[in-house]
């Protein structure tokens, strides 16, 4: 322990300084026997072998035994390979936000990084007479590659590139005479075996497979190991022939001790198998590791619905900057408001819609924004900012976000969203005919268009992948055509910094000044602009204009000055002074508690809390909360329901908001008896005024527990990630998150570990939780949750799962630290339609945008379920707190959630808790089950979810927060006009 210390104070720069401390975590020491997404490599002599097990190299005999670690717990440290002399295991490592290759001894001393770089190094292989080292990596363009294959001249440091092939190059195996390596490829789909001249020249197939290949293994005798895979199978084969039997075998490199003998893992064990006789034995290991339970170790902040007092909106979206610099429109509480610089804000909409996304003519007569009012799906709006009169400008099948006028005035570009997370066509419509004109076809999830001076091109930021074959990227400059082309055949790409990333595509530039000659955006936090040309080309390097944190640039007319957001406060600039000043805005609400008293007198009862349901009971509701729990007292008024089942209000723990599901989504949500959500990731503010909307009952809607940015460190993918570059950078993100009052910190895929446990940290400082995809070293930080029981990971595969298996390391190190786990069984939904398949006209359907609807109805079938169940159930018996999410914008999802519990071994008293009582005390939340006292967030459901847990879904009434809603309301949108 005091070795990982040491070595974790010396990786901490001192401006990752730890937050206050707030506990003294015990940690624990778990023992495994079994490693998921293991590989393993042995020694020259034989006698000792190096495994990589949940993100450290580990050695220990070759015959067995104790495995013991020899690099730190903060390295993702990934498949050693010893060299010739065995004085040296190479292995990748994720140490400062991307992956290199990196050299230890033996025995752990001289830790040494081989390759530096922007770039992932990854899957070394030392080549026999121990001079190179051949290794895959995404080097090449910053605005797109893929993997080749390269040398590492050991001597000189000299790297060699030696595939160019626009296909992914991987796991490179020398020949045994070192003349040539093979590799894997996706050319092909896949289906062989490729090799390469080491001294370089052309590469071509060796050897043709009729399954896809994925790992090569050259054996000193001269055979060609291959590992085959299919989604959830992988094995070993010989010139076509399976050798593995019926072993799950890891998609790693075999390790040969002879010329036919090697190691390898499989089922999660470490076997040794020797071509020539076909024998196999397994190498028992053990290894001991420490997780921190974060449970009661630090003080948890507790949401007050309650309180009367006014509370200061922080939800402040997309404030812009009218062309004369006076007014400033922005969305906020549910509804678009203006405001004159140093005035009062006034609202604009004044309805039960949802208001966003406002942006100002050139002339400054004309506010356009995104709304629902008109019911369905969102469109954009016009406003005549002297006469108020309002009109519809779009009327189209899907979700217009983001709108910009052109430069005169007569167009408006705008996102088309089409599809999950944001997908989005780039469209134009005329103002006067409101005649559509698409210019780009979809792509995921670009930034807000932003018009050339000229109005012929229009820029968004884009992520540029560094690989197909890993998704993440940069947010670099894209622009287009104004008026489109057939293939998208004018795009052009630009990297005003190659591989520094704009910070995030939501609001975060490229923002065109009005003249044409710079772009805005947000890089390493703070605000920055750059030279461009009339078409958008960077004609030098940002420069940045503040020192603090920034968001949501807005141009003035006069190219000068800037409106931004940092923190909680707006900011002018002007951008040749330099002088920045606070723009007040004062604007409040306070949480809604309903008036009065309401009974409900139910047939049946299912308070969450006991294994049987109770007969004929009355809950008495004063306001928001749950007064009495009776035997029904006849003759007192009530709201009649004695043909239904009263149950606690369900929680989605994992799922998107974003504003293109509109206010029906809401809705939606209730209408199937998802009365809180939490969503673990957004754009910041967008997601503050969420809550603040649904707090205030402005907006009728579930509960909302959230955070801001999935917090990344230089890549990124998501629109709602931000590509954190720096430890400066962390802080200052982390210090908005803070001020914003977010629920939860959500750190994802690209955090490197380091950086993790400081978030951690800071979260627990701040009362509040943190989740990852992570499971160690997230464990031993304190790491509350783990989300997904596969989900994205950095490596291109997931340490929680091995193609569909996952092993007792992961559900003892979950169990042990009482972690919450979401294992988000969205594509099981098939199998729940099957089963139900009235479900598939439920008209609470109509709720979802077309896409949604057709991507739930088209649900396919999916493969084999039983390792995902077997890890569930692990972990669930182990002691982890296994809570229902969906990742999904459907709430049916959940209900297709619960089922699986139970179809992989819950009860239904258990599943149901997995939804109501388990994630209420998680997120310190008065609510999950019936008793006096607790929140009103009551379902009221046809049939006994305690016997059949597709009860659930059978919903009739809704009491959300002590308001009571009919699914009919909540359908047609009667609900939206419910007294407050």
């Amino acid at each position: 322990m005091k070795r990982i210390l040491v070595l974790l104070a010396l990786g901490l720069s001192m401006s990752l300084a730890a937050a206050a401390p707030v506990h003294a975590p015990q940690s624990v020491t778990v023992t495994v026997r079994e490693g998921t997404s293991m590989s393993v490599a042995v020694s020259p002599d034989g006698r000792m072998l190096a495994i990589d097990l949940q993100g450290s190299i580990w050695v220990m005999p070759a015959a067995g035994g104790e495995a013991h670690r020899i690099t730190d717990l903060f390295n993702d440290a990934r498949q050693p390979v010893w060299s010739p002399d065995g004085r040296t295991i190479a292995f990748f490592a994720y140490r400062d936000g991307g992956y290199d290759l990196w050299a230890v001894a033996p025995d752990g001393s001289h830790q040494r990084q081989l390759t530096w770089g922007a770039f992932d190094d990854r899957e070394p292989a030392f080549s026999h007479d121990g001079t190179r080292i051949a290794f895959s990596s995404d080097r090449g363009n910053p605005l797109g590659s893929d993997y080749n294959i390269f040398v590492l001249d050991l001597t000189t440091g000299a790297i060699r590139q030696l595939t160019s092939n626009p296909a992914e190059d991987v796991m490179p195996s020398w020949s045994p005479d070192d003349r040539r390596i093979a590799f894997a490829s996706t050319r092909e789909e896949g289906r062989g075996v490729w090799v390469v001249d080491a001294a370089g020249g052309p590469d071509q197939r060796l050897v043709e497979t009729k399954s896809r290949i994925d790992a090569v293994g050259w054996a000193p005798g001269g055979a060609i190991i291959a590992h085959g895979v299919d989604r959830v199978d992988g094995w070993l084969e010989v010139d076509g022939k399976t050798i593995s039997g019926s072993e799950h075998v890891f998609p790693f490199r075999p390790s040969f001790f002879s010329g036919t003998g090697f190691y390898y893992t499989s089922d999660g064990l470490i076997r040794r198998r020797d071509l020539d006789n076909g024998a196999v034995r397994t190498i028992p290991f053990t290894a001991r590791l420490e997780v921190t339970p974060a449970s009661d170790t630090y003080v948890r902040r507790k949401r007050d619905f309650d309180s009367q007092a006014p509370r200061k909106a922080l939800g402040i979206v997309r404030p812009v900057l009218s062309p004369d610099g006076k007014t400033i429109a922005f969305a906020a509480l549910g509804d678009i408001y203006v405001m004159p610089v140093g005035g009062e804000p006034r609202n604009m909409t004044h309805d039960a819609a949802y208001d966003t996304d406002p942006a100002w003519s050139p002339d400054g007569g004309t506010l356009v924004w995104t709304s629902d009012r008109a019911g369905g799906l969102l469109q954009l709006w016009l406003r005549d900012m002297q006469t108020g009169a309002e009109r519809q400008l779009t009327h189209i099948p899907t979700q217009p976000i983001s709108p910009a006028f052109s430069p005169d005035g007569r167009r408006v570009a705008y996102l088309d969203v089409d599809g999950m997370w944001r997908r989005s066509g780039v469209a134009v419509v005329d103002v006067d005919t409101g005649k559509v004109s698409q210019v780009h076809a979809s792509i995921f999830a670009p930034g807000a268009p932003s018009w050339s001076a000229d109005g012929r091109r229009i820029a968004v930021a884009m992520v540029a992948p560094y690989s197909v074959k890993y998704r993440e990227g940069t947010n670099q400059v894209l622009t287009m055509s104004a008026t489109g082309t057939p293939d998208n055949s004018d795009d052009q790409w630009y990297a005003p910094v190659p591989n520094l990333s704009i910070d995030s595509r939501g609001w975060n530039g490229p923002v065109w000044s009005p003249d044409g000659t710079r772009m805005a955006a947000i890089y390493e936090g703070v605000l920055s602009v750059f030279p461009v040309s009339a078409a958008g080309a960077p004609l030098g390097p940002p420069r940045r204009l503040t020192s603090e944190i920034a968001y949501a640039p807005s141009w003035a007319g006069d190219s000068r000055h800037i409106l931004y957001q940092s923190n909680d406060r707006l900011r002018m600039l002007d951008t040749e002074t330099g002088e920045a000043v606070t723009v007040p805005l004062d604007l409040t609400w306070r949480t809604y508690v309903p008036k009065g008293r309401m009974v409900l007198h139910v047939g049946r009862l299912v308070d969450g809390i006991s294994k049987t349901a109770r007969r004929d009971m009355d809950i008495v509701i004063a306001g928001n909360r749950i007064a009495a729990v009776e035997p029904h007292v006849a003759g007192r008024a009530a709201i009649e329901a004695p043909g239904l089942t009263a149950m606690p209000g369900l929680i989605d723990f994992h799922t998107h908001r974003q504003s293109d599901s509109g206010e029906q989504q809401g809705r939606e949500f209730l209408a199937w008896g998802v009365t809180t959500i939490r969503s673990p990731g957004g754009l910041p503010y967008e997601a503050v005024e969420d809550r603040e909307a649904s707090d205030a009952g402005i907006r009728v809607s579930p509960r909302i527990f959230d955070t801001g940015h999935l917090m990344e460190w230089q890549r990124v993918y998501y629109k709602m990630g931000i590509a954190i570059s720096s430890n400066r950078q962390l802080e200052m993100e982390l210090e908005r998150a803070r001020i914003l009052g977010f629920d939860m910190l959500k750190s994802y895929v690209r955090m490197p570990d380091i950086q993790q446990r400081h978030i951690v940290d800071f979260a627990h400082a701040m009362g509040v939780p943190a989740s990852s995809h992570e499971i160690y070293p997230a464990a031993f930080d304190g790491m509350d949750s783990v989300e997904h029981v596969e989900g994205t990971s950095r490596r291109g595969y997931s340490p929680k799962m091995t193609l569909g298996r996952s092993y007792q390391d992961v559900s003892t190190i979950i169990g042990a630290a009482h972690m919450t786990m979401t294992p988000t069984l969205g594509p099981r939904l098939y199998d729940f339609l099957t089963k139900h398949p009235q479900m598939r006209n439920d008209p609470r359907l109509a709720l979802d945008p077309p896409w949604l609807k057709q991507q739930i109805l088209s649900a396919p079938a999916h493969a084999d379920y039983s390792g995902t169940a077997k890890l569930v159930m692990d972990v669930y018996r182990a002691g982890g707190r296994i809570v229902a999410g969906t990742d999904q914008p459907g709430p049916i999802y959940l209900h297709s959630e619960l089922q699986s519990y139970v179809d992989f071994g819950m009860s239904p008293y258990e599943a149901l808790r997995a939804a109501t009582a388990v994630p209420a005390g998680f997120l310190q939340l008065d609510a999950g089950v019936i008793a006096p006292g607790k929140l009103a967030d009551i379902v009221l459901v046809e049939g006994n979810p305690l016997e059949d847990i597709a009860s659930t879904a059978n919903v009739r009434q809704v009491i959300a927060n002590g308001r009571r809603f009919t699914v009919e309301d909540l359908v047609s949108g009667k609900a939206k006009d419910t007294p407050r």
